[in-house]
């Protein structure tokens, strides 16, 4: 999977978020987008995941039309929607009819890996902020696409989530494009690219 970035600018209302992105994302690669709070990490991301349109320049997946690029891309974020009615069970067997698993998961192997089992069959609206960014996590590293986004990955997460965090990436996400948004080392050591933003004001 290659993403390529073309003169790319985002803007709200008058004000510029980032202008003038000339960058190429390849599988197999990890990148990292820092930089200050406010300075647009987020809204890239979400850019990238075609959860926003550009004010100006191209992006393009390749191989894949703009209509078709959120069946490459997972994403994670602390402010992403989880079913606070459904069990976890209920969630990640809804979430897999839409995107599959990576081959060898399911529901139960999932949240046995990510530490929930006991929970398993409890409402998400009963969860831990950590316990409800772990299923955000899960949701997103499992699903069998070429692109995973992940912004603030281990918000709410203890020192254990972050060791869950690093395990889950290590064993399922080396071929795949990676991109974390962070200003936390622990989230983005790992990455080969460093991106700031503050150099596309």
């Amino acid at each position: 999977m290659k993403i390529s970035l073309t003169d790319a600018g985002k803007r709200f209302n008058r004000e510029w978020i980032f202008r003038k992105i000339n960058l190429e994302f390849l599988s197999g690669r990890a990148y990292a987008i820092t930089g200050s709070n406010g300075s647009g990490k987020s809204t890239f991301l979400q850019s990238l995941a075609g959860m926003m349109q550009l004010s100006e320049g191209k992006m393009e997946y390749a191989g894949i039309s703009a209509d078709n690029v959120y069946t490459a891309v997972s994403f994670c974020a602390p402010y992403s929607d989880v079913i606070d009615e459904m069990t976890l069970l209920e969630f990640l067997e809804f979430h897999s009819q839409f995107k599959k698993f990576i081959p060898g998961a399911n529901a139960l192997t999932i949240i046995e890996e990510i530490g929930l089992t006991a929970a398993a069959n409890k409402q998400i609206r009963y969860y831990s902020s950590g316990m409800k960014q772990r299923a955000r996590l899960a949701q997103a590293i499992y699903s069998d696409t070429p692109v995973l986004l992940l912004d603030e990955p281990t918000s709410n997460f203890d020192e254990e989530g972050i060791a869950l965090y690093r395990r889950l990436l290590e064993k399922y996400a080396a071929e795949r494009l990676v991109i974390v948004c962070s200003n936390d080392e622990k989230e983005y050591s790992f990455c080969q690219e460093r991106i700031r933003m503050e150099d596309y004001k």
